[in-house]
């Protein structure tokens, strides 16, 4: 629920800039907001509805959404952009997987969907962060007169970028295999590498940047810790592994997103404050801790509480703060101090 409509915000605010028609807006918009609330909704215990009918109405969301993209993408010519919405279609079969297992008409074993759904949207943040963490990393050194800047896209992005894939693809298979382990670990120092080409190191003086770099190093991360994992199951276990994808690229990511966004569409100086800094911090520690806890199985429930109150604590001080700020108009009055 969280992730889908993460990334329905971000296509629906990208794909005007790809086309240059206008965003859906409207009564369109308001159909898909209905269409992601029904199906929250479906997942409540007390409506009593069955797999089938949970399935037909969570998928009814990403589904209209694709045909929106699709027919902007198509109506415009704008064919470039096509890989994306390869990516989502991924993301709309993981989860149909994921409902035929709780219908008990998958034939897939053990997770299947829910990986395939991880691959989808991991490979979202490695293809766009790749193009977003570079190019405003590369707009903030060079108004600092920074002599070093970020690798441009180049062939070595492209090959990491189909390891990472050819990797995760691998991993879901129902019994990944040292291959699978081996494929990760390979994909993991790439992208150590070529987060490193993006210069990152040279951003620590302004959160607001640094924080995409700190969101994708879990892309890396994670990938080092599931292959470990895959190839030595009792180092660590697979939640406290998939968790450093999950909270840590997922969630680090997409709040760097959104935070810089609201700042940029409400025609607010980009760049951040204490609380901001505060919300950084507490969604980086809450990833680390949630993957300590599978280190320290004395004391995972401790850490598992400690995970879990700094997430909040994340995510109610970004509602808190930048919530106000989606709600005024571009120039309204900067109240909150950020």
């Amino acid at each position: 629920g969280y992730t889908t409509a993460v990334i329905a915000g971000f296509l629906l605010t990208a794909v005007p800039n790809w086309t240059g028609r206008l965003p859906v807006a409207g009564i369109p918009l308001a159909v898909l907001f209905g269409l992601w609330i029904a199906g929250r909704l479906a997942f409540l215990a007390p409506l009593q509805m069955t797999a089938i009918e949970i399935a037909l109405i969570d998928l009814a969301f990403p589904v209209a959404l694709c045909v929106m993209v699709t027919n902007e993408i198509l109506r415009s010519g704008n064919w470039k952009n096509l890989p994306v919405l390869g990516l989502f279609l991924f993301l709309i079969g993981g989860n149909l997987l994921f409902h035929m297992d709780q219908a008990g008409m998958d034939t897939l074993s053990d997770g299947t969907g829910v990986r395939l759904a991880l691959t989808a949207i991991l490979m979202l943040i490695a293809v766009i962060g790749g193009r977003i963490v570079p190019s405003f990393t590369r707009n903030w050194l060079a108004r600092q007169g920074s002599p070093v800047l970020p690798v441009p896209m180049n062939r070595f992005d492209q090959v990491s970028l189909v390891l990472l894939f050819a990797a995760l693809l691998s991993w879901c298979l129902p019994e990944p295999d040292a291959m699978a382990g081996y494929g990760l670990l390979a994909a993991g120092f790439i992208h150590l590498i070529r987060l490193y080409r993006w210069r990152g190191y040279r951003t620590l003086s302004e959160p607001l940047v640094w924080i995409l770099h700190a969101g994708y190093l879990f892309v890396p991360l994670g990938a080092i810790s599931v292959g470990l994992n895959t190839l030595v199951p009792d180092l660590l276990s697979m939640a406290s592994a998939q968790h450093v994808w999950l909270g840590g690229a997922v969630g680090t990511m997409t709040l760097a997103v959104m935070t810089r966004a609201t700042l940029g569409h409400t025609g607010r100086p980009l760049t951040s404050g204490p609380v901001t800094l505060l919300i950084y911090c507490a969604i980086i520690a809450s990833s680390l801790i949630r993957f300590s806890a599978g280190l320290f199985d004395g004391h995972s429930m401790a850490l598992l509480s400690a995970s879990a109150i700094s997430w909040i604590v994340a995510f109610g001080l970004f509602a808190l703060i930048y919530g106000p700020m989606m709600l005024k108009t571009r120039h309204a009055l900067h109240l909150l101090v950020v």
